[in-house]
């Protein structure tokens, strides 16, 4: 509890809504820390152009300021930390980004945030050519030290997170005897008090027990609503060296974590796909575009 409340300041600031990351990092640039912006008085907030009145409204809120203290109390018996981007844990790799993330909410080991990392992502309703060739990539490339990086969503993103543990849950039939798990790092678009869907529950308890974790820039509470993924997807791709996709529709919500990688100069490889399947419009695109085609893990290794 002592460790939590020292970052209550990091804790509040993220509660405060409509105040996004490159508004934070004005306010930490001009006042160096949370816990100064807390006691600014509004005349003072006003100053700051970039903010608007109701963003103002929401840092003078004294509700938030109150809710910080069951926000710890939360996070303390559920064994959730919170690092932020002066910390020593948060991945360099993510700083690098136009908009990082100004503090992360963090369940599992923290310090594999700053191994190096490899991001798998792909459609909900994948196949099952999409689910072997997930579990292949994903379980070579952690076994060669890659942190495996996704979203935990339906699909790909399951798969993905399955592969790197070495299949070790009860359901998965190809379950790995060895004992040799890989580590797996999952980027949600909810609060950790939420495990969404709630079908990979199971998952992200085994991705804790192997010495991954489970990261979210949004609060304790935050819904799993749907513009929280784009922010999400920014996240997976910044803390990767190189973002993998399996299959993707012509229009999918993969292909936004495939724009922010290239933004943020990362490598993007592809699995080829069937062409007469529409799971596979998405990616055999990406490969006309210039998407490196793999079909082997050590053409990315």
């Amino acid at each position: 509890m002592k460790g939590l409340e020292k970052k209550k300041y990091w804790i509040w600031l993220s509660l405060i809504p409509n105040l996004g990351s490159k508004k934070k990092q004005k306010l930490l640039e001009l006042y160096k820390s949370p816990e100064t912006i807390y006691y600014l008085k509004k005349y003072e907030l006003a100053m700051v152009k970039e903010l608007g009145e109701k963003v103002i409204e929401n840092l003078m809120d004294s509700k938030r300021k109150e809710a910080v203290e069951k926000h710890i109390e939360y996070m303390d018996k559920n064994e959730i930390d919170i690092i932020s981007i002066y910390d020593n844990e948060y991945p360099s790799i993510l700083k690098e980004i136009y908009d990082p993330p100004i503090s992360l909410y963090c369940k599992g080991d923290v310090t594999v945030l700053k191994q190096p990392g490899m991001g798998i992502v792909g459609c909900r309703e994948v196949s099952e050519y999409g689910k072997k060739a997930t579990k292949y990539f994903s379980y070579h490339l952690a076994q060669k030290g890659n942190n495996i990086i996704s979203g935990l969503a339906k699909g790909v993103d399951c798969y993905a997170h399955v592969g790197a543990i070495c299949g070790q849950l009860e359901s998965d039939p190809q379950k790995d005897k060895s004992g040799n798990c890989g580590k797996t790092i999952a980027i949600v678009g909810n609060g950790l008090d939420i495990i969404y869907p709630r079908e990979n529950e199971g998952v992200a308890k085994k991705i804790i027990e192997t010495g991954g974790a489970i990261v979210s820039e949004f609060p304790i509470g935050t819904k799993p609503e749907k513009m929280n993924f784009p922010a999400r997807n920014r996240i997976i791709s910044g803390m990767s060296k190189g973002i993998l996709v399996v299959e993707a529709k012509e229009k999918s919500g993969t292909l936004i974590t495939v724009d922010y990688a290239l933004e943020q100069g990362r490598d993007v490889f592809v699995v080829p796909g069937n062409i007469n399947s529409i799971h596979s419009v998405g990616t055999n695109r990406l490969i006309q575009q210039g998407a490196k085609l793999v079909m082997n893990y050590t053409e990315i290794c």
